[in-house]
């Protein structure tokens, strides 16, 4: 038998931890439980988990801080599952490096998709150490070794920003990447933060390739977060 991909829940609250558990063992996954941080960041390091869910109020230390813990020694897929609903304090998680965020309550199917999702993203980045670097989606295809892009066998013309900005959501397509990451990534570390020659820039971008910039279906935005690649 195939060994279980496990998966590592930080939650503190009883109900909300059994009945992940449940779900998670019912779909055939192996859970290790924390009810604090510091377990859980002991879990971590010993048991190496292919997914961690993370409640943000824990009560000995701040998610954030297990977050921000976790990334300084690992790149497992993170989901964090909060009750905090305000759009700075997603785009707080997901700049940490949080892979996801999932608002309390949630239903069985989401959680499962998100999961599915992170898996993917894992197995495509391990896979991408030996493979040929391209993104192909629907008739998109982006060679980021030849740096050239064609939509449907019809190259098209991007500027060097508007190049680097696709090929960094390609990158990490599925993923939401905030405004400021982008930013940063692309324009530097001191970059301003008014968001205007983003949204410049992708609205060109999506003049080039989407049939109705309305209604993207390669590039979608996440309102007030960020900007998210079809996966």
């Amino acid at each position: 038998m195939a060994n279980k991909q496990s998966i590592l829940v930080i939650e503190d609250e009883k109900n909300i931890g059994n009945y992940i558990e449940t779900i998670l063992a019912s779909n055939g996954y192996k859970v290790l439980r924390a009810i604090n941080g510091m377990t859980g960041l002991s879990l971590c390091t010993s048991h190496f988990p292919e997914v961690i869910l993370l409640d943000l109020g824990l009560p000995d230390l701040d998610g954030m801080e297990v977050l921000q813990q976790i990334r300084g020694f690992s790149d497992l897929p993170i989901i964090v599952i909060s009750a905090r609903t305000q759009e700075k304090e997603k785009v707080e998680a997901l700049d940490s490096g949080a892979d996801d965020y999932i608002t309390k309550p949630f239903g069985a199917e989401e959680l499962l998709a998100r999961i599915r999702t992170a898996l993917r993203h894992r197995l495509h980045a391990n896979r991408s150490l030996t493979q040929e670097p391209v993104y192909s989606r629907d008739g998109l295809v982006i060679d980021f070794e030849r740096r050239t892009v064609t939509l449907h066998e019809a190259s098209i013309h991007l500027t060097q920003i508007e190049y680097k900005l696709v090929s960094l959501l390609a990158r990490n397509a599925g993923k939401v990447l905030t405004y400021d990451s982008i930013l940063k990534e692309i324009w530097g570390p001191y970059a301003d933060t008014d968001n205007q020659i983003l949204r410049v820039n992708m609205a060109n971008i999506r003049r080039k390739l989407e049939a109705n910039p309305a209604e993207p279906h390669y590039i979608f935005t996440e309102i007030g977060v960020g900007y998210r690649m079809l996966e």
